[in-house]
């Protein structure tokens, strides 16, 4: 019951045909979704996470998570905490006994769990990990797919990968866990955008969210522009001209940049405005994917530059691209540019 006396309606209401009606198997697997996350949130808020967030070792290392890298290394390795949050996923996919594959950003290859669970799940488990230590939020992406059964007859690892491959317009669900002073888990069955906010008096997510709309077009841009100076020619007129005010839209935009996707989304969704990295280092399947599905189902567009986001057929699991998230006006005119995509990516040393 909300302040107002109102009835709350909760995840599982509006998924049993409250507002979804999405079919039992699908309200079984997010049941086990949405608890796994849960336990993902009570660990993120504990304690114990300022051992389990610590580094391997207290070397200088290089580069990694959203803001910072051109190359995969140590920053990009598996820290205690992601290995943890995957592990908790995974435990509480298996037992939904509703997905036959896992592909994790964590995981070199997806991982069979049943040969006849009708849905495979793609998910990077703590996106933005590496910013436990000092508090800023996180979160978990998640994507949903039909299983194909026409591959049933492949071997194991084949028909894994291949299920795992797919485009992300073949996605049924997809949303992520935002762990901030609120715990909201927002998601699309593909048919509008939806956010829930845990309530941690009764341990149920509840609608507080219906329908997002993302405005047509913002005032915010997200970016970690202290790399300006590796970016192409076409980013740097385009940023420099949303600034001033010289931009299709006449009033100058203001920068908002938290370094952790989730959170940059979540505010993108809310205000408007445009989330982005440039660099070729956001994962297609485990993030693209799934954001862009989201973003779209609430108004706006997923795009890498160039090409909508959900027209693109993944080649490899850990396949990596620029990302521009955001309102649909805003997404048109960064693209107008051309050239926005950064291709050259040094390493950059923190």
């Amino acid at each position: 019951m909300g302040l107002d006396g109102e009835e709350l309606q909760t995840l599982g209401g509006y998924m049993a045909g409250g507002g979804a009606n999405v079919g039992d198997d699908l309200v079984v697997l997010m049941d086990h979704l949405q608890y796994a996350c849960k336990r993902i949130a009570a660990l993120v808020a504990s304690p114990a996470n300022a051992s389990l967030g610590k580094k391997k070792n207290n070397k200088k290392i290089e580069s990694g998570g959203h803001g910072d890298t051109g190359t995969s290394n140590e920053r990009d390795d598996p820290k205690p905490l992601d290995i943890v949050s995957n592990d908790i996923i995974l435990s509480s996919l298996r037992s939904s006994r509703k997905v036959a594959v896992m592909a994790s950003e964590e995981d070199d290859v997806p991982i069979w769990l049943s040969n006849d669970g009708p849905y495979i799940v793609v998910t990077d488990p703590l996106d933005g990990s590496r910013n436990i230590d000092a508090s800023i939020p996180t979160g978990t992406i998640f994507g949903i797919y039909n299983r194909l059964q026409e591959l049933d007859h492949l071997p194991i690892e084949e028909k894994a990968l291949l299920n795992s491959l797919q485009s992300g317009a073949r996605l049924v669900a997809a949303g992520y866990v935002l762990y901030s002073s609120a715990t909201i888990l927002c998601i699309t069955f593909g048919a509008g955008t939806h956010a829930f906010t845990l309530d941690h008096s009764t341990g149920d997510f509840v609608l507080t969210h219906p329908s997002i709309e993302i405005p047509r077009r913002g005032q915010i841009y997200s970016v970690n522009d202290a790399r300006y100076f590796d970016w192409p020619e076409g980013l740097k007129l385009y940023i420099d001209n949303i600034r001033q005010g010289k931009g299709q839209y006449p009033k100058k935009y203001s920068a908002r940049y938290i370094c952790s996707l989730v959170a940059d989304l979540h505010r993108t969704l809310i205000y408007g405005g445009v989330a982005m990295n440039p660099r070729k280092h956001l994962r297609l399947v485990y993030e693209a994917n799934p954001l862009s599905f989201l973003v779209e189902q609430a108004g706006g567009k997923g795009s890498d530059g160039k090409n909508r986001i959900l027209s693109i057929q993944p080649v490899e699991l850990h396949q990596r691209l620029p990302l521009f998230l955001g309102s649909a006006e805003d997404i048109e005119e960064l693209e107008s540019y051309g050239d926005v995509q950064q291709l050259v990516n040094p390493g950059y040393e923190v």
